[in-house]
């Protein structure tokens, strides 16, 4: 197969969310969580879950513990907490299937690729320190969820993919809070992302890209309403074609 199909618009640059999309830290953080809420009797169910995928620490931490009003811990000491047995986890986190052949393939063609991440950047390091023959070849090109320098708004926002399409790939994207001219529509829609979770999914086709959404399992069982469709999903990165998408083939 060559060519890009018609439904499909071919693509110069490539950004990676990285929880649950290219490691397995999704699992650690229900670990972690359920650890925590285990004192009190309590456990997270999937649902809940689903709604802190793509979300700042913060955010995500409120959510979570709306469903446990009685409860008697505060956002921060539960965050506190989670995040104690988190760091003691996250040397061990693995990469999930497919993400070392789709990175190397595109650092060998000299696609332009960055990660875009709703974690915090003491995170990022943590879980991604043993992991640096990919993440290395990034270049650096990262935007975590709390760089304050560039003042955004976190996920399902497009902020975070705007950021860093301009700031790390130099592509005329403008910014998240003005009206694209036209020229920065035709730049935003020459971008792939790639998403496991909802809201990322959502900043995705919000930011005026292509957006390739590979949610957990559990995570489609649920019943999701939003206006935001991803233009493919696939069960793993693993099943990623390139060619689909105007990229070299994995054979080149």
């Amino acid at each position: 197969m060559s060519g890009s199909p018609p439904s499909r618009k071919k693509v110069e640059y490539i950004l990676f969310d990285m929880d649950g999309l290219m490691i397995d830290s999704e699992k650690i953080y229900t670990i972690a969580t359920n650890e925590v809420l285990g004192k009190y009797g309590k456990e997270m169910t999937w649902d809940m879950k689903a709604g802190c995928m793509g979300k700042p620490e913060k955010e995500a931490g409120i959510h979570t513990l709306s469903f446990f009003p009685d409860i008697p811990i505060t956002v921060d000491e539960f965050l506190v907490e989670r995040n104690r047995i988190q760091d003691s986890l996250w040397p061990t986190v693995p990469l999930l299937p497919g993400i070392r052949k789709l990175v190397y393939h595109l650092k060998k063609h000299d696609i332009p690729m960055a990660v875009a991440t709703s974690s915090r950047r003491r995170n990022f390091e943590m879980k991604t320190a043993h992991l640096q023959d990919v993440f290395s070849l990034f270049d650096g090109k990262v935007v975590c969820g709390d760089d304050k320098q560039y003042q955004m708004k976190g996920k399902p926002a497009p902020d975070i993919f705007l950021v860093t399409a301009a700031t790390f790939l130099g592509r005329n994207v403008g910014k998240p809070e003005e009206v694209p001219e036209a020229e920065q529509v035709e730049e935003r829609e020459k971008g792939l992302v790639f998403e496991d979770a909802l809201p990322g999914m959502q900043a995705g086709k919000r930011a005026g890209m292509s957006v390739i959404w590979v949610p957990d399992p559990n995570l489609l069982k649920l019943n999701h309403q939003t206006e935001e469709t991803p233009d493919q999903v696939l069960a793993s990165v693993e099943e990623f074609k390139p060619e689909e998408w105007g990229l070299p083939p994995y054979n080149n």
